[in-house]
């Protein structure tokens, strides 16, 4: 009876509803089907806009039910349609489906039209949607002889496709005529209409032709259109592939850039209706060179996350299901390097009727009353039409019970003559809804659907149902009996669903017995039984316990359970959750699992499963496998650390009205010393198979006194607890009942507070098991009016709950509960003060006066309302305001309603965060717990001028080292009139920062181009928009750090007009100063000495550092005069350069110039001018060169 419920359980559920006038269903058992009339259901019928396939034969469906069965006839274009004079027609065997039969010939277009489905029996008449029939058109497409289409490159181009009309439309697809499919991307793509779009043609688009593709649904055949052929003129003529990478490709082809322009829609403004439930579908298609990039946004709001989507590379938008909240205008932005446009759609979502309520089938018994509901909506607001058997409801026979009020009939006092077949159509321009709905009235004897004497067993302490399916009308009471008693079963232990379900909160013993359920109405009543028995629990009671093994001995894992010796016991093992395989090395018994030969795949969790057919219990232990040379001596420091046995052999003794001793012994503690004992305790009675935590004690002791309370019938446990973690439970202890008494307290959290405005619900914390202290706990509930010497009105309530009716609107009263049990009454409780419900205030704030405080704040002043029109607790005064427009004409604001509230009995306050520049609306209104009052007079106010907000999509970008571009968007709020706009930027390099430079523009202009100073400085920008009260909040950007501003000497090979301001240029030419000093120290040294250095004899050899010679300080030179030494450095120009200098080392060579770099660096340029006095007389006269010195040191 815990399981699942059978197929005709629902039933009594349905019945329930009969008498509230709702939808019923004949219950499916067959004797009834069959016994009980019923007017025609449509069950299946074809889509009111049906398209068929002129190849086949056309169906059109129609099937209904009833009792009895009904006859069908159809209607073509509102005229009856007779069947029999038609060959090609027919209708189905007990059914009402036409079939329209082709292979003999005929024309399937001759049978469109609309067409309806009347199913009728002697109970009524129902109707079948009206179908309109449409047969499948694929229209060849029109011959054409297609010019080649001439354009220049870079200018737009669209390609119409322009498809026959089939049905339904068909899918376009563009190809060439190689039937190679066209490539679509950013620049060009297919538009929903089928048309191809060119954002700018390349001279690549001439490389194909194009054919426009339409496929047919139902054909399955593709139809081509004669291809275009594209001849682009340009400035161009070669097709150079290594373009099309090129990072400003137009520009290489010559092709002058141009701003956005909208290729579809046309214009700046077009509107576009949808039918709520539809998909929403936008496009913005747009020219330009580059390739313009195309955004989406809603004015007032975002874009529903949930439902849009991006198509057709960002130039469609999509937005599935469209609901009401989805209108409004949107925008699509298209936008390149050159400017940007933008083009508004307003959406206006329209509706064709759908159901709020469709009326439902009403079963009624003779004499009761029913209703049947039909309504709708739309957009525009639907009409509602009634009709009976498929007749308007105003040309029906009159019917005195019934009575139409708008899209309601109601029907009273219903007899046997009222059952029909009633059809509700509401509809409006844009569509229609068709329902059927039977009124029939049933006279019948109360009948029971399940089988009869059922056996249910159920485990003892669980909760269960006993179900008594039934059916009758008028809809039977059911009532419950135990044994044959008079008393009916309900409340307490019981409860009665209703569904005439029997539910039995906690099993007992006692509980067994055989239950009778008796269903009774006016025409008799019917009864059946069900045999109730109760089972004992399945329970290891010696649970299998963790163990460490050496490899290859034996263990043995106990699980000894205990079960109802009516139920077969299964006992199964699991190892690490998965079912355990039993080889030829374990030995499985009743009550244990032995594994001979232990082996380290052996490790792992053993869980023990013990089952009836009703439950089941489990128990786990974990095996530790050790290996042989694994095990020291030492067994406690080999053995590793576990959680501790469970207790043992619990007793209870020295047995007293309020306390127990309870004793135990201590498990192993596994290598931990146990350090707590924790002792649980259950009681049977509110919380049957819980357990609580009662009390811990140290690890030391085994035995304490527990202090218990009156009336619980104690079951003890205790824990072990060490350093791993707690033990397993050990077994329960036997019972104890201690002697009841009256309660000691009474409960907590006492409220009164009303839930309606005429009542007040008083509600407290129900006091558990260990505060009843005696059977039968019950409150005594006691109330009366605050200040008042009225007598205490008093109710004894068992649930934590009670609702007083018939109060004032917001009066204190004092309230008191208190326990009772059998035993007697608690103490006398407190005094709680709680208020009966509150209504909607009666009065609205009067004297609103408004003070403007600034640009976004006003000041509120309002007279208080009087106390007892509040009607209730005042929470707050709160003002209602919304925009209602802007002083910038052409603005859209959203006039969304806003709220500030003033909490307490206050008098005045700000409301703040206000758009300026604007004129707004305000009312004002009491508040209390219940809600909000009447509305105040409704205030007008003007906020003053204000700083704009930021300016939008503020870009920086850098085309070359000469110049930045700047461009923004106005600011989405001006919060005034705009009077222009304030750049302030600056130059800065690391940590040097240059002077900052104010430029003031007009509030139309929203580009500048920066004139940089130098190639490597970044700069700095700050714009801000200006009204006349003020600049408003700035945006800031930085322009993008140059490609080499990492590397000094790139920088320096670029610029070497700017790299005597880097700091590390100083430092290194401070460097190179001091070593030139030490230089020429040195060289007068030697000269002054007369030292001899030796002198290469081979000639134009290069200086470097490979040269073995180095090391001995020899230098080669050359005797032709002006030539360079090989590897020495040219200049730019590919001369090398002489400079003349009164203080250069020249002046200490010997006909040799050097000459420096700007960064101080050595150029290795040395001549010797022969000078034959001096050679022949001074063979060591090279020694004066400084470049020897260089050497020589080296």
């Amino acid at each position: 009876m815990a399981g699942q419920p059978p197929p005709w359980a629902y039933t009594a559920v349905l019945l329930c509803a009969l008498s509230l006038g709702g939808a019923i269903e004949i219950p499916m058992d067959p004797s009834i089907q069959n016994e009980l009339s019923q007017p025609p259901t449509i069950t299946k019928q074809s889509v009111k806009d049906h398209i068929v396939d002129p190849r086949d034969n056309i169906l059109i469906e129609c099937e209904a039910k009833g009792n009895p069965a009904p006859s069908f006839h159809w209607t073509r274009n509102s005229k009856f349609f007779n069947i029999a004079k038609d060959p090609r027609v027919s209708m189905r065997r007990r059914s009402g489906t036409l079939v329209i039969d082709f292979r003999s010939g005929g024309r399937p277009e001759e049978y469109e039209g609309e067409y309806q489905c009347f199913a009728r029996n002697k109970f009524g008449t129902a109707l079948s949607n009206r179908i309109r029939l449409q047969v499948s058109k694929s229209p060849l497409w029109p011959k054409e002889n297609l010019d080649p289409v001439v354009v220049q490159e870079g200018a737009p181009l669209t390609l119409q496709c322009n498809p026959p009309p089939g049905l339904p439309s068909p899918v376009i697809f563009w190809m060439s005529s190689s039937m190679e499919p066209i490539t679509q991307d950013k620049r060009v793509s297919q538009g929903h209409n089928g048309d191809l779009y060119f954002s700018n043609v390349m001279l690549q688009d001439m490389q194909t032709d194009y054919s426009c593709n339409a496929r047919f649904h139902f054909t399955h055949t593709i139809q081509q259109k004669n291809p275009f052929t594209l001849k682009v003129l340009t400035n161009h003529p070669y097709n150079d592939s290594s373009l099309r990478n090129h990072p400003d490709m137009y520009s290489a082809r010559g092709v002058a850039e141009r701003t956005p322009s909208f290729m579809y829609p046309q214009g700046t403004a077009s509107s576009q209706m949808v039918l709520r439930g539809m998909d929403l579908l936008l496009e913005c298609i747009a020219s330009g060179v580059p390739t313009p990039d195309i955004a989406w946004y809603k004015k007032g709001g975002d874009l529903p996350s949930d439902k849009a989507k991006f198509e057709n590379f960002n130039k469609a938008l999509r937005i599935t299901n469209v609901s009401e909240e989805d209108s409004g205008e949107y925008f699509c932005l298209a936008s390149n390097k050159m400017g940007s446009i933008r083009h508004t759609i307003s959406v206006r979502v329209k509706a064709a009727p759908y159901w709020l309520d469709e009326p439902k089938n009403l079963i009624l018994a003779p004499g009761e009353d029913g209703r049947l509901v039909c309504r709708a909506n739309g957009n525009p607001k639907p009409t509602v039409q009634w009709m009976v058997n498929g007749e308007p409801l105003q040309s029906a026979p009159p019917n005195p019970n019934r009575e139409v009020a708008g899209d309601t009939i109601i029907f009273r006092d219903t007899q046997i003559s009222s059952r029909a077949v009633y059809q509700c159509n509401t509809s409006n321009e844009h569509g229609y809804l068709l329902a059927n709905a039977f009124v029939s009235v049933l006279d019948v004897p109360p009948r029971m659907l399940s089988p009869r004497n059922q056996l249910i067993r159920v485990i003892l302490y669980n909760r269960t149902r006993l179900d008594c399916p039934f059916f009758g009308s008028p809809i039977p009471t059911l009532r419950w009996f135990k044994n044959g008693q008079g008393s009916n079963l309900d409340g307490g232990n019981y409860h009665v669903y209703e569904n005439g379900s029997l539910e039995i909160k906690m099993i007992r013993k006692e509980d067994q017995g055989i239950y009778t359920c008796v269903a009774t109405n006016i025409l008799g009543k019917a009864e059946n039984q069900v045999r109730l028995e109760v089972k004992d629990p399945t329970r290891i009671y010696r649970m299998p316990e963790d163990q460490v093994a050496k490899r290859g001995t034996t263990v043995q894992l106990e699980c000894r359970v205990k079960h109802d010796p009516s139920l077969k016991l299964a006992v199964s093992w699991l190892k690490d959750d998965e079912p355990l395989y039993i080889s030829n090395r374990m030995k499985k018994e009743e009550d244990s699992l032995t594994i001979f030969g232990v082996a380290e795949r052996d490790q792992g969790s053993y869980t023990c499963v013990a089952s009836t057919e009703l439950d089941q219990d489990l128990a786990k232990a974990y095996l530790t496998v050790l290996a042989d040379q694994a095990t020291p001596t030492n067994r406690l420091a080999a053995l590793p650390k576990g959680r501790p046995d469970r207790p043992r052999d619990l007793e209870l003794t020295d047995l007293a009205e309020r306390s127990v001793r309870l004793t135990w012994i201590p498990g192993d503690d596994n290598n931990s010393p146990i350090t707590d004992y924790v002792v649980q305790f259950e009681e049977d009675q509110f919380q049957p198979g819980v357990w609580h935590d009662h009390s811990k004690f140290p690890g030391s002791v085994n035995s304490a006194v527990l202090r218990l309370s009156p009336y619980v019938n104690y079951q003890f446990r205790v824990i072990a607890i060490n350093e791993v973690g707690s033990s397993h439970p050990s077994l329960p202890s036997e019972r104890y009942r201690t002697s009841g008494a009256p309660p000691e307290s009474n409960p907590s959290d006492v409220k009164g507070e009303g839930t309606r405005k005429n009542n007040m619900e008083i509600t407290w914390t129900p006091m558990n098991a260990t505060s009843a202290f005696g059977p039968n706990l019950r409150y005594i509930v006691k109330w009366r009016r605050r200040e008042t010497r009225e007598t205490w009105n008093n109710v004894t309530v068992w649930g934590s709950r009670y609702v007083v009716g018939q109060t004032p609107v917001y009066v204190p009263y004092e309230i008191r509960v208190q326990a009772e049990n059998d035993f007697g009454k608690g103490p006398e409780p407190d005094t709680v003060i709680g208020y009966s419900g509150e209504d909607y205030p009666r009065a609205a704030p009067t004297d609103v006066k408004i003070r403007v405080l600034n640009s976004t704040a006003i000041s509120l002043q309002w007279n208080r309302v009087y106390s007892d029109t509040v009607q209730g607790q005042l929470r707050e005064y709160r003002a209602y305001y919304w925009r209602e427009s802007s002083l910038l004409k052409n603005l859209w604001v959203s006039q969304k309603r806003q709220q500030a509230g003033f909490p307490g009995d206050r008098l005045r306050g700000v409301v703040s965060r206000l758009f300026p520049y604007s004129n707004y609306k305000l009312e004002m209104v009491v508040v209390n717990g219940r809600g909000d009052g009447p509305r105040s007079e409704t205030k007008e106010f003007t906020t003053p001028e204000g700083v704009p907000s930021a300016p939008r999509r503020f870009r920086v970008r850098q085309p070359n080292l000469e110049t930045i571009n700047l461009e923004w968007d106005h600011p989405e709020h001006p919060n005034g009139i705009l009077i222009g706009y304030t750049l302030k930027y600056v130059a800065f390099n690391g940590t040097k920062v240059g002077k900052q430079i104010v430029e003031n523009f007009s509030p139309n202009q929203t580009k500048f181009t920066v004139q940089r100073a130098d190639p490597v400085s970044r700069y700095r920008f700050s714009l801000s928009a200006r009204t006349q009260v003020g600049s408003g909040e700035a945006v800031t950007e930085e322009s993008p750090a140059p490609p080499n501003e990492a590397t000094p000497t790139a920088a320096y090979t670029n610029n070497q007009a700017d790299i005597a301001t880097q700091g590390w240029f100083i430092g290194l030419m401070c460097a190179i100063a001091l070593l030139v000093l030490i230089l020429l120290i040195v060289c007068f040294i030697k000269r002054s000495r007369g030292g001899k250095y030796p002198v290469r004899e081979k000639k134009d050899v290069p200086l470097g550092p490979e040269d073995p010679k180095e090391e001995d300080g020899s230098f080669d030179y050359s005797d032709e005069d002006n030539k360079p030494l090989q590897g020495s450095q040219t200049s730019l120009d590919g001369t090398i350069k002489q400079q003349e200098s009164d203080d250069s080392l020249v002046d200490y060579g010997e006909g040799g110039e050097g000459q420096f770099n700007e960064d101080g660096s050595f150029i290795g340029q040395y001549t010797v001018k022969k000078d034959k006095e001096e050679t022949e007389g001074n063979e060591s006269s090279e020694a004066t060169s400084p470049v020897n010195a260089i050497y020589s040191l080296a």
